[in-house]
């Protein structure tokens, strides 16, 4: 079965790992969501995926995000399962204790905040993803397209009271430096006054 969205393909293969977990007595939340985006904390760009509780969300549900740089099914499918199993064993365990070893039990291996799939984890996942069919998701590179930013602004800082401004490098040189609301003129930060 082909799916329209990426979430509806993430959903149907998080249903295919439920007895997985349910193998090593771990019970998935009922209510997960899971979307292709770009993970958040900080490193949104250098995430491949992330767990938030459901103490986050209003309605109460599990939320999963996988990063859209993530185009590799077999890639996409493992880090899945490594973000259900921080809501099997609850966001506050981190990459210790129960998280370990429950990864480890479903065939995650390595690095604990890195996981790869064993390669019997891999050819399971292999059969899972073939029944749910292709994922329909071209990969995103961040940076690639956009336009890069041109200006800067420049941050000011008055002689007389320390007032601090910014403004654009576009100042016309001959009318001098900006003057401040007390009238002290202002100048680059780190240049001599």
């Amino acid at each position: 079965m082909a799916h329209a969205t990426r979430e509806g393909w993430l959903l149907e293969l998080t249903a295919r790992l439920r007895p997985m977990f349910a193998a090593q007595g771990a019970e998935l939340p009922a209510k997960i969501r899971v979307s292709c985006s770009w993970p958040g904390g900080g490193s949104a760009r250098t995430r491949v995926g992330e767990a938030w509780s459901a103490k986050c969300s209003a309605d109460g549900a599990h939320e999963t995000f996988i990063s859209p740089a993530m185009g590799d099914v077999a890639e996409v499918a493992h880090i899945l399962v490594h973000e259900l199993v921080h809501h099997a064993v609850g966001i506050e365990c981190g990459h210790k204790g129960k998280f370990r070893s429950l990864a480890t039990a479903l065939g995650l291996t390595g690095k604990m905040t890195a996981t790869v799939a064993t390669p019997e984890l891999a050819a399971t996942l292999l059969e899972m993803t073939d029944a749910v069919g292709p994922y329909p998701h071209s990969t995103l590179t961040p940076g690639e397209g956009r336009k890069k930013q041109t200006t800067r602004m420049m941050k000011l800082e008055c002689s007389t009271c320390g007032c601090i401004a910014r403004m654009t490098r576009t100042w016309p040189i001959d009318v001098g430096p900006p003057t401040c609301g007390c009238g002290g003129e202002m100048f680059m930060e780190g240049e001599n006054v």
